[in-house]
């Protein structure tokens, strides 16, 4: 696997990410959340600090990190707002990756560069109306049509659709094989005739972040177009699954990156806050609500990093990451409340950061993989692996 760039480059990289984090992206948050857009100033720092490339190999252009690397800058960044890390997520994780794990050196001679650059956003067509944890039930169709393939369906809350310029997209090629065999990943340009990207998707918190319902009537793509190349037909769901075992340890970091700012931010209002003639951070009630968040932010730092590990020495990770992805954004739950908690009455009120905060933190239970489905992972794999 890939063994990242020089430690004294990486450490450089994690203390410019933190300043940009803490002074540039922070204060922009309430400008986010009102206008529900990124200002193109961010998006074009983020480019220039090489952000959407973070994971792409160097000889395409890209930064090259490792997936403990990646995993520690994911953690600084998402000190600040979710919805920073989102612009950039899909070129760095699940967008991008499938191209870099999969595919053929001429699709990644075509793509990475500008995957990494920033100058295309990858977007990953995974999701259906019908299909979300029952990723094998995939039913948007990819018919052979002489040397094309011929792409039918409707894919839902798909991130960055509206600003993509190309898509991973996953259709049944084989309607007789059931679940998850007779799926191909596809590469789909994003100005390919047939494609409509709906208007963005309201949602409870992250604004600012952009999921759409993207429509394929009848897209029309060589079979050049399937990641890996032909030899790869009927085999989209393998690449899906390694995709997201990455990206479920990304999500882990993420999950930690957040859960240290609602700590210190609650830390901070205990230690400012009076109450009965003291701060609230001296009752015993109130360091017992610090002290579990405490606890359950250093497991979930450790438990990223271990997964990450294992990861990059083994080039997998499969119940390693679900127990990443569930602990952590579970925890990252927990943390949540507690930290509301810790403002009382001031916590439900917009005007203090821990209210939005508590709103952004909930998707990352749900997506990349519900808890639920995580649960199942990891009791398969468990009983499979004593059944052996």
């Amino acid at each position: 696997m890939a063994s990242g760039v020089d430690s004294d480059v990486f450490e450089q990289l994690v203390a410019t990410v933190e300043r940009f984090a803490r002074e540039r992206l922070i204060p922009a948050e309430h400008r986010v959340e009102e206008e529900d857009d990124i200002p193109e100033e961010i998006v074009t720092e983020m480019k220039e600090m090489g952000l959407f490339g973070l994971s792409t190999p160097e000889e395409y252009g890209g930064i090259g990190l490792s997936v403990p690397q990646e995993a520690r800058l994911i953690e600084t960044l998402c000190y600040a707002s979710l919805t920073f890390r989102s612009l950039i997520g899909t070129n760095v994780g699940i967008g991008s990756q499938g191209i870099v794990m999969d595919g053929t050196p001429e699709q990644k001679e075509q793509w990475l560069p500008g995957v990494a650059s920033g100058d295309v956003i990858a977007s990953f067509a995974l999701t259906e109306p019908d299909n979300g944890s029952d990723a094998g039930g995939i039913r948007t169709s990819a018919k052979r049509d002489g040397g094309d393939f011929v792409i039918n369906g409707t894919k839902r809350y798909i991130t960055n659709a509206v600003r993509a310029g190309v898509f991973t997209v996953f259709a049944r090629t084989d309607p007789d094989k059931p679940g998850a065999d007779g799926v191909s990943a596809f590469i789909v340009p994003a100005d390919t005739p047939g494609i409509t990207v709906a208007k963005p998707d309201r949602k409870l918190g992250q604004k600012g972040t952009k999921t759409s319902d993207v429509i394929f009537e009848n897209v029309r793509v060589p079979e050049s177009a399937i990641i890996g190349g032909l030899g790869n037909l009927n085999k989209g769901f393998r690449t899906a699954m390694k995709v997201l075992d990455r990206g479920r340890i990304h999500v882990g970091a993420m999950a930690v990156g957040q859960s240290q700012r609602m700590l210190d931010i609650a830390t901070d209002y205990a230690l400012e806050r009076k109450q009965f003639g003291k701060p609230i951070g001296e009752h015993q009630l109130v360091q017992g609500l610090i002290a579990d968040c405490q606890a359950e932010l250093h497991a979930a730092r450790a438990l990223v990093r271990a997964s990450a590990d294992t990861f990059d020495r083994e080039g997998k990770a499969i119940v390693e990451a679900s127990c990443t992805k569930y602990f952590c954004t579970e925890a990252a739950g927990r943390i949540a409340d507690r930290a509301l908690q810790i403002h009382g009455g001031a916590g439900y009120m917009a005007e203090y950061d821990i209210e939005r905060l508590y709103r952004d933190i909930r998707l990352l239970r749900i997506y990349e993989g519900t808890s639920q489905i995580q649960q199942l992972v990891i009791a398969r794999r468990t009983l499979a692996q004593r059944a052996a």
